[in-house]
């Protein structure tokens, strides 16, 4: 197999109620690894959209990610991903043997403002681009 053909590796981002971290998460993986990750985000408990104050958070920093409705958590999602993250809340989603988990505690941006969001970004952004450096480095 060639290394074009390797496949990607797979990240799926995990957080409570409306997956608000996750999906911020899950835009900057896809922003800045472009098509080298394969990206996927979930929350706990079902979601009709993305926390308007989240989209305007990103939209600051060119990602849109309005049109993003949050998956539900699955076990099948679990199983599918090289790495689960869990943003505050691994006592909800399913440990596997022999997978490797990140839990990345931070604040949940739900029901919060811009203002509060922003810096939540932030953080979020600066992991994010150490994941693409460890998985991704070209």
């Amino acid at each position: 197999m060639s290394p074009s053909a390797a496949p990607r590796p797979s990240v799926l981002f995990v957080c409570v109620h409306n997956a608000g971290r996750s999906q911020m998460a899950a835009a900057f993986l896809t922003h800045l690894a472009g098509d080298r990750i394969e990206v996927r985000s979930a929350g706990s408990a079902p979601a009709e959209a993305v926390n308007p104050a989240v989209v305007e958070a990103m939209k600051e920093v060119g990602i849109d990610i309005s049109a993003e409705t949050p998956k539900i958590l699955t076990v099948e999602a679990v199983q599918a991903s090289d790495v689960v993250i869990t943003m505050g809340c691994g006592d909800t989603c399913p440990v596997f043997p022999g997978k490797r988990y990140l839990d990345w505690q931070l604040d949940d941006p739900a029901g919060q403002g811009v203002d509060a969001v922003r810096p939540i970004r932030d953080a979020i952004e600066t992991r994010v681009r150490a994941l693409v450096a460890e998985m991704a480095p070209s």
